[in-house]
């Protein structure tokens, strides 16, 4: 028979409220749930479920005006939620007993000082240990953390730093003092698949070695499927399923939980969708674009350190109510293509031509800023980040409005019609013009920000990760609201992303970059289920799949030079 690990963390029935001046918002409701040794509990649910809360509830980090009002937090002898957020109690706590590996490294890790000293910090805290021998410590958790050369990697700072490596210094802190618990909040929403199967390999290693216990948070069912022993689904602060994983994946009970599993399980198909014109010109060409960059020149000037290629000799043609998929990893040029193609970056060598149905061709390199305005009018870019893209100053009849203001296009009473209509085309209620992003949820920010886009009656819009930032039952809403306008307007798309899945859900051909070329164009279905060069082999492999009896990442290829 055997026994159950040891049970480390403890929280029973965890309330945290926030006090606003409309009375009390309830953003944890009773949750309950224990974190094992060398066990790994996932935490699920959307953007505004309770999940981070609840994991900054279980160290005091809540920060004012929210507060633990009820329930208990049990490490050992010690109830966490009774203690106060600041003093020596909890200090002790954090970091030596239980430690955390944020969300986004680079606005985690100071910038001011090297990596080396913020992970010694810790250990000099918690541990009492010199200067020596702290910093010996550190270049041995570096090296366990398999960042290279860690005697050099000590005295670097942040900005040095790919993502995975500021993530992974992230981890060598947080794994300093030999915590008991270790808690990891979204670890890798900021990285690409390759990255992000590496960390997660990592990760787990490591506690497995340690006999940790810990505690994953994510959005991402994919993640969870592979990597956690045991699934809670929060859902408007409550933790509405909770079982170990393979239960809950093949025997979701909660009607909330079997939506996230479709929403999920959806993307892994193509969309059901109208198949592009057989035969049909070219609407964009690409020719030998590339984009050179002199490393080392700041503000004032300086000499040149070298250059870096970010886009090199890139050909490619996007057929009109065509919608292909640009591929890669971070620092594959995909997002500088993108810039490229409507010249907010200058390419360093050959040219984009655009060729309107019905029109002349455009080599849009020749075009003066008139001719520039004109092509942004036919030519828009849908933006990352909802929230970072619109103005908080403006409101929604403004930010829709301001592209058709700027090229003069109607009356304000015009405007104001136009606005409407685009917002009731995107699915929003046209009486919302009158109100400011704030009061929007990120999926309804992205639809203002297609609205926006789609406000000059373009012929081609540039998406660039138009849904990374959302969640995944928000995300195949906004994909299936692209495929509809595509049908509607007759639009053609560029549509830029790390995500497998999107990609495959929504594009008809992809291309795949690496370093700034392109290393593979096809079919979009052919491409995500049988690539044939051994970059893409290796990306496809990494991405995770949503069903723990049928894990991918154990098994991904990696990508060499040798490998060609």
């Amino acid at each position: 028979m055997t026994t159950e690990p040891e049970i480390v963390l403890s929280v029973r029935d965890l309330t945290v409220d926030f006090t606003q001046r409309q009375g009390s918002f309830r953003a944890v409701d009773g949750v309950s749930f224990d974190l094992r040794a060398g066990r790994t509990l996932g935490l699920v649910g959307e953007s505004g479920s309770g999940k981070s809360v609840t994991a900054r509830a279980l160290m005091q980090l809540v920060d004012p005006p929210g507060r633990i009002i009820g329930g208990s937090i049990r490490l050992g002898d010690i109830d966490i939620a009774q203690l106060p957020r600041r003093g020596e109690a909890i200090r002790a706590i954090r970091g030596a007993d239980i430690s955390m590996i944020f969300q986004e490294p680079m606005s985690s890790l100071s910038p001011v000082h090297t990596i080396g000293a913020q992970v010694m910090e810790v250990l000099e805290l918690h541990l009492k240990l010199d200067r020596k021998a702290a910093r010996a410590r550190t270049i041995e958790l570096l090296g366990q953390v398999e960042i290279p050369n860690p005697e050099q990697a000590i005295d670097r700072y942040a900005y040095e730093f790919s993502g995975g490596m500021r993530q992974r210094a992230m981890i060598a802190m947080a794994l300093a003092c030999n915590p008991r618990v270790l808690i990891a909040d979204e670890p890798t929403t900021a990285l690409d698949v390759t990255t992000q199967a590496e960390v997660l390999d990592l990760i787990g290693r490591i506690q497995r070695e340690r006999g940790m216990a810990m505690l994953l948070i994510t959005h991402d069912m994919g993640v969870v499927a592979e990597t956690v022993d045991d699934v809670a689904v929060m859902y408007r602060g409550q933790v509405v399923e909770a079982g170990p994983v393979d239960q809950v994946f093949h025997g979701a009970t909660h009607p909330y939980t079997q939506r996230l599993l479709a929403a999920t399980l959806k993307l892994e198909q193509p969309a059901a969708r109208p198949a592009p014109p057989a035969v049909s010109s070219p609407i964009l060409s690409l020719r030998n674009l590339g984009k050179t960059y002199q490393l080392g020149i700041g503000a004032f000037g300086g000499k040149a350190k070298g250059t870096l290629r970010a886009v090199d000799a890139v050909s490619l043609e996007l057929a009109a109510g065509e919608t292909l998929g640009i591929v890669g990893e971070s620092g594959s040029g995909k997002t500088t293509l993108g810039r490229l193609i409507l010249r907010t970056v200058e390419p360093t060598d050959g040219e984009v031509v655009y060729s309107p149905p019905g029109a002349a061709p455009v080599v849009v390199r020749t075009l003066d800023k008139a001719g520039l305005r004109n092509l942004y009018s036919e030519i828009r870019f849908i933006f990352q980040d909802p929230f970072a893209s619109l103005n908080p100053r403006m409101t929604v009849r403004q930010i829709v409005g301001e592209p058709l203001l700027i090229n003069r296009r109607g009356s304000s009473t015009e405007i104001n019609a136009r606005v409407s209509q685009l917002l009731e085309l995107v699915g929003l209620d046209a009486g919302m013009m009158s109100r400011y992003p704030h009061a929007f949820s990120g999926g309804q920010r992205q639809r203002i920000g297609i609205a926006r886009a789609l406000a000059l009656d373009p012929k081609v819009l540039i998406a660039d990760e138009p849904t990374s930032a959302l969640d995944v039952s928000i995300r195949s809403q906004i994909l299936d609201l692209l495929i509809e306008l595509r049908q509607r307007l007759g639009l053609s798309f560029i549509f830029i992303s790390h995500d497998i899945g999107v990609i495959r859900y929504f594009c008809d051909r992809v291309a795949v970059m690496r370093r700034g070329r392109v290393v593979e164009v096809g079919d979009a279905q052919t491409i995500c289920t049988s690539p044939s060069h051994p970059y893409t082999q290796a990306l496809i492999s990494a991405v995770p799949y949503p069903d723990p009896r049928r894990p991918r990442m154990q098994q991904r290829a990696r990508y060499t030079e040798t490998s060609v």
